[in-house]
């Protein structure tokens, strides 16, 4: 069964605690544990649990921002799909998710706390969480102030500082998108040897199978593979510039 599938088929003997316990238990008609103090913890070796939790967690993040300025808008939705690629057979039940999260009296303070809990020690991880809802902020071609807060609250809940979280919005909504450097976080003044250097260290961390080894559901490594793919783009094209004026 797929993740998706064990989000309403088969999450009956997975022992998921908290809000996002308590999201599932509603969707799926089940009595689950609404408490938000209860950890997922201890369920963090069973794989399954771990899957599912961070799963539905992030599908409730990403509904509740979507919403944060009022509406949701079918570009938002289709950027939606094209973080998770959901399966076309799976639509209906990651839908009722995602409309029941929009509705869902928890706020999104307590599935984000969740799911820095789960993914403690995994800083990485939960950046590519953030590359996502921004993603999916600037689908509709702006990103609304109120999207903009509501990503920079997450952002502090998963423990980022206030220096990182100004990084992350400026390279999203501050710098020019098409730039290159602006995608690689980097000045033009900076020298070929330290773009190599940075762009290797980029590399690693936005490595799709970094989000594999932490045990991220494989739906969720595209956020991974795009931005890899952005940042090779962003660094073949400085070099080739770079070595036109030199020429």
């Amino acid at each position: 069964m797929s993740i998706w599938g064990k989000i309403i088929g088969g999450t009956a003997g997975l022992a998921i605690g908290g809000p996002i316990g308590a999201l599932i238990g509603i969707v799926a008609g089940a009595a689950v544990d609404a408490g938000v103090e209860a950890t997922v913890r201890a369920n963090g070796g069973n794989d399954a649990t771990r899957n599912v939790t961070f799963t539905i967690g992030v599908i409730a993040l990403a509904a509740k921002m979507a919403k944060a300025d009022g509406r949701v808008t079918r570009e938002e939705v289709d950027a939606f799909k094209q973080v998770f690629r959901v399966p076309p057979e799976e639509m209906h039940n990651v839908g009722r998710v995602f409309d029941m999260a929009r509705q869902h009296t928890a706020g999104f303070d307590a599935y984000a706390k969740q799911i820095a809990d789960l993914m403690r020690g995994n800083r990485a991880v939960l950046h590519d969480l953030l590359e996502a809802l921004f993603f999916i902020a600037k689908s509709d071609g702006e990103v609304h102030p109120n999207e903009l807060n509501y990503i920079r609250a997450v952002a502090h809940i998963f423990g980022f500082s206030k220096d990182e979280i100004a990084e992350l919005v400026h390279r999203h909504i501050g710098a020019d998108p098409s730039c290159p450097y602006g995608v690689l976080g980097v000045k033009p003044s900076i020298s070929n040897e330290d773009l190599k250097v940075h762009y290797r260290k980029l590399v690693r961390e936005n490595h799709p199978d970094r989000l594999i080894a932490a045990g991220v559901p494989n739906d969720f490594i595209a956020v991974a593979t795009r931005r890899a793919a952005e940042i090779n783009a962003a660094y073949d094209q400085v070099m080739a510039d770079r070595e036109r004026k030199q020429g």
